[in-house]
Order: structure tokens, then sequence, then C-alpha cells
């Protein structure tokens, strides 16, 4: 829910804010959960022309709210997150998502927690509130023919590995970020999503520039695993979506895991042939659809690459059900991690279409891939961690039928 702020007040909460000496962000030096603080900076998701998801977690219950406006002046507004008639409250994770927003313009916000130290059903006590930093972001504009982004994949815990890879990025400008699977080896706990993805994210970018998640098959795995929704919001909140940008139509499939469901690591608890299957029948609608037809590109995201993958199950069942249609409909491009050997894959037997594949974790091996796109062409880079360009492909658009 989005609604005006008195201007007095809006102004009165920010002089309050950006004054001299008032306030450290809540996190700067918050180690104990004891306290009412920030675990975590806010992370952009979910962008669309329209509206812009915003997220945090706080080491106690609050009831939570974003002010914003637009950069450029206009009128001053709060969003709170309110479920049948609710407004959220008592709860550490936050999603809230700001909405009637314009296409390809900047917005100035901060995130705002108050503690509620009681509930109950006709009394609670509120204690301090918090207020992080002001931030900013542009929300994405359809009428802009050109594209931007930037590709991670295969980090497996290792969260420096995100710094280090954006500084092979300099200062070139970017529009969003892709991680594309297995930023984890497992899931067990929220801390471990805290301090091996969004703390390292929102240090570099995440606070001003959105990113997108899909599954590997690593985040399949452990008990945590079950909770990954709460935290990442892709677009239309499904696990494979798709969204377009500039003249690029991107098509994002959850690979799910790499072996057999019946595969005693598994206990019984997998059962990823018949989400794939029910994935292949939507992939092959979305092909169809108006925006990929228009698109000049058509470019598909997914953890596990089709070919070139060995033949562990997961990736004969990705060929099976997915490069067929690929094939039918004229994809332009696949990118893909998992094996943790990079390589630029051109059309050959069996694919003709090119595959791209990111490294791995570990150092000397890791890889940052830039995907720039205009109506006339798409260029890839991809950048290993010494600084060489270790793989490119171009892409000349082509007519649509």
């Amino acid at each position: 829910m989005t609604t005006k702020l008195n201007r007095r007040a809006f102004v009165s909460v920010i002089s309050k804010s950006s004054a001299i000496g008032f306030i450290a962000p809540a996190w700067i030096g918050a180690e104990s959960q004891a306290s009412h603080v920030f675990l975590t900076k806010p992370y952009l998701q979910n962008p669309m022309a329209n509206a812009m998801t915003i997220c945090w977690i706080t080491a106690k219950p609050s009831h939570s709210w974003v002010e914003f406006q637009e950069v450029k002046g206009g009128e001053q507004r709060k969003a709170q997150a309110v479920v049948l008639g609710l407004v959220v409250a008592n709860n550490t994770m936050h999603r809230i998502t700001l909405r009637n927003l314009k296409p390809g313009v900047t917005y100035r916000y901060r995130v705002c927690s108050r503690e509620l130290q009681m509930f109950k059903p006709y009394e609670k006590t509120f204690g301090e509130t918090i207020f992080s930093d002001f931030y900013q972001f542009t929300t994405p504009d359809p009428s802009n023919r050109e594209v931007s982004m930037l590709i991670f994949n295969d980090i497996h815990d290792r969260p420096l590995s995100f710094g280090q890879l954006m500084k092979l990025n300099g200062t070139d400008p970017f529009d969003f970020v892709f991680l594309n699977g297995d930023m984890f080896d497992y899931q067990e706990s929220e801390q471990q999503l805290i301090d091996h993805l969004i703390q390292p994210c929102t240090e570099i970018f995440a606070s001003e520039k959105p990113f997108l998640f899909v599954r590997g098959n690593h985040e399949t795995r452990g008990k945590f695993a079950y909770h990954l929704a709460d935290y990442f919001e892709n677009i239309n909140n499904q696990p494979y979506f798709s969204f377009t940008r500039g003249p690029v139509h991107f098509i994002a499939l959850d690979t799910g895991e790499d072996k057999v469901d019946d595969d005693v690591g598994y206990d019984g608890l997998a059962a990823f042939d018949v989400f794939r299957e029910e994935e292949a029948r939507w992939l092959e609608a979305e092909l169809q659809s108006k925006s990929a037809k228009e698109a000049a590109f058509r470019v598909v995201l997914m953890h596990i690459p089709p070919f070139h993958s060995g033949d562990w199950h997961g990736t004969m069942h990705c060929r099976k059900l997915f490069s067929p249609l690929f094939e039918k409909y004229g994809v332009d491009m696949v990118i893909s991690g998992h094996t943790h050997r990079y390589g630029v894959h051109k059309p050959q037997e069996g694919h003709s279409y090119p595959i791209i594949i990111g490294g791995g974790p570990k150092e000397g091996n890791r890889t940052l891939i830039k995907l720039k796109a205009n109506e006339r062409e798409l260029n890839l880079s991809m950048l290993a961690d010494t600084g060489t360009e270790v793989g490119t492909y171009r892409l000349v658009a082509r007519k649509r039928k």
C-alpha cells in the first residue's frame, strides 16, 4: 500500500536523518541481535516499469515502511505491505513493493522499521524506529532500446567473489544483475543468506541496482532451501520467468537438480522431473508470446546448460525438454553455469544457438559475464578474474517472422 506523506512530516524526517551527527545507519557495528538494528541494508528486487520491491531484514519484529519520492521532485510517499486488509507487522523479513511509479524515473528512498515489542490482540507496544540511509534507483523504461547487465554464476558460498568480480566491470554502467544459480553450496540458515549473498551484494550494488536470482542445483539443497522465496522476489514471484529489457526478451529457467529424483542423496524428497515438465509447457507458451516474437533477441538464462555438461540426468532432461523448443522458436543465445569450466560454444551439431558457460568458484576460474544490446546487435563479453577477456560473442538482430 502506498500513501502520500504530509510534506512537513516528510521534510522533517529527511532533515533529521541527514543532519550531521544525527544517527549512524542502524547496522553499523550491529553485531548483537539483542538490539533493534538492521541486519541488512535494503536490496532491490523485481524491477518493473511501474513498481520496485525493496527487501531488508531486522533483528527484532517490526512494523516497517518505505519513504520515497522522485529525485527531481514530486509528492512524498510512504509504502507499507498490506495483506488482506492487514498491515504487515511483527516480522523481521520485510518486503515492500512501491507501486504506481513512472517508467525511467529515478527515485530516492529509505526504509524504516519500528520495533514491535508486544503484540496482543488489543494491545501493542512499540519501541524505537530506525531509519536507513537514503538510496536511489531508476525504474526500467520500456521505450529504452538498449540494455546492459552483469551475470554472476557459481559463487558457492564465497562472498568475497562478488566484490572481486564486480571490480572487473570498472565504472561501466549497468541496468541490473542476474545471479545464474549456485550462489551457495546448500542453504542452512538466514544468517548464511545474509553473510554470503545479501550483505556482499548490498555493499557493492544491490541497494541501488536490482538483481534477479534463478536457482542452481545447489539452491535445492539444505533445510533452508525451502525458504529462499521468502527472501528473493523474481518477476511474477515465480522460480522461472520472463522479462523484456530494451531489444532483448529474457527467459530465466529453473533447471532443478542434476541427478535423478530417486538418487539416494535426496532421500525421496526430490520431484524435479515433473517440475521441469511443467516448466517446459510454460516455456512453449512463453516463446509464442507477443513479447518474445517481437523482440530483436531472445536470450535464455539457465543454470544447467542443455549441452557441454556431461550426461548427468539434469543435463539430459533439460536437453530433451527445452532444446527442441529453443530450436523451434528461434532462441538466439543460452547463458549458463554449472560446469565450472568457462567457454563459448558456437552453434554446432545438436544446437543451432550459442551456449555461453560461465566459470566456477575457485580463484583463477571465476568469471563475470557482461551483456549489452541495442536494436542492431548484442555483444557478450566474459572476463576471467584475472581481468583477461576469455570469451566474446556478437549477435546481429535478425528479422522476425
